[in-house]
């Protein structure tokens, strides 16, 4: 099992998260503070003035190790997310990367005892063109029309001193895995089992060098259950989690929610069923938002799993 990391005192508070819809959450973005090719997608937001009250901040905001609540300030939240800016951010620039290897079993994954982050989400929500976004490479990542190219455990070391993981994209077999947690794994299919082992038990509950899970949900649809029992079983697991909202340029058919909507809605499930929010933030590979800022995040846990 993972070592609790600081980072990670969310709570759930139940053991299930409810399919129920409200929009009476509102969430920050600075827009003034977004790079211009973000503004566009920043526009709808009107960033509301912080609580006094230390324990609001704690709630709403994801407040990380070196930063007290009592001094945040709105300035220190990064744009289009709830993600508080503290000390152990660092240099965040991709100077270098170099994939490293596949691997079908998490024990065959490198163990130089770099530090990590495991990308994971739905199989069409753009994670390969989310890895390329963030190196600026536009074929470190496999990407295709067909969702499910990813099969294997896929290592990309950047700077030579951590690693990007790109996990397959869950799907029927995320039930599958499911089912080994609901019936018990012993009665679980044999297929099932395999795959809880190679890609979710094996790597998420042992992997020592996980830093965080960037579980990446597509903000141009309403919520999905899938993803929302992802988010349930990570925090019943205590794996650390950052919610990274892809596609937040775009707005399925002609009267479908904005993003910013469908964002609203994942933030008041979240926030009915954990005592802190865990940290969440907005992209968009063709406006360039948020790579910067989820790139300083990833940064100070980073920095601070190194001085840990």
């Amino acid at each position: 099992m993972l070592k609790p990391r600081p980072w990670f005192n969310f709570g759930l508070r139940s053991s299930h998260l409810h399919p129920t819809f409200s929009s009476s959450l509102s969430f920050r973005c600075s827009a003034n503070r977004a790079p211009k090719s973000s503004q566009a997608a920043a526009k709808d937001y009107t960033p509301p003035e912080l609580s006094e009250s230390s324990g609001f901040v704690q709630k709403v905001l994801f407040v990380p190790p070196g930063v007290s609540p009592d001094e945040v300030t709105e300035e220190m939240v990064l744009p289009g997310s709830n993600i508080v800016l503290g000390p152990y951010a660092g240099d965040a620039k991709v100077k270098e990367v170099d994939f490293v290897k596949s691997s079908n079993r998490a024990k065959d994954c490198p163990k130089d005892g770099r530090p990590e982050f495991a990308m994971l989400g739905r199989s069409n929500v753009g994670k390969s063109s989310l890895i390329n976004f963030l190196v600026r490479k536009k074929d470190v990542a496999l990407t295709s029309k067909k969702p499910g190219k990813t099969q294997l455990i896929n290592h990309f070391l950047i700077n030579k001193s951590w690693y990007i993981v790109d996990l397959p994209g869950y799907g029927l077999a995320f039930f599958l895995i499911q089912l080994t947690y609901i019936y018990s794994f012993a009665n679980a299919p044999e297929s099932a089992r395999m795959d809880w082992s190679s890609f979710t038990k094996g790597y998420f509950l042992n992997r020592e060098t996980l830093v965080s899970v960037l579980l990446l949900v597509d903000a141009s649809v309403p919520p999905q259950k899938i993803d929302l029992d992802c988010a349930n079983w990570l925090g019943r697991n205590n794996i650390p989690m950052t919610f990274v909202f892809t596609k937040c340029d775009k707005m399925k058919g002609g009267k479908g929610k904005r993003p910013y909507e469908n964002i609203r809605d994942y933030q008041e499930l979240i926030r009915e069923n954990y005592r802190h929010h865990p940290p969440w933030i907005m992209t968009s590979t063709v406006t360039g938002l948020g790579r910067d800022e989820l790139l300083l995040h990833m940064s100070q846990l980073r920095n601070y799993w190194d001085n840990e």
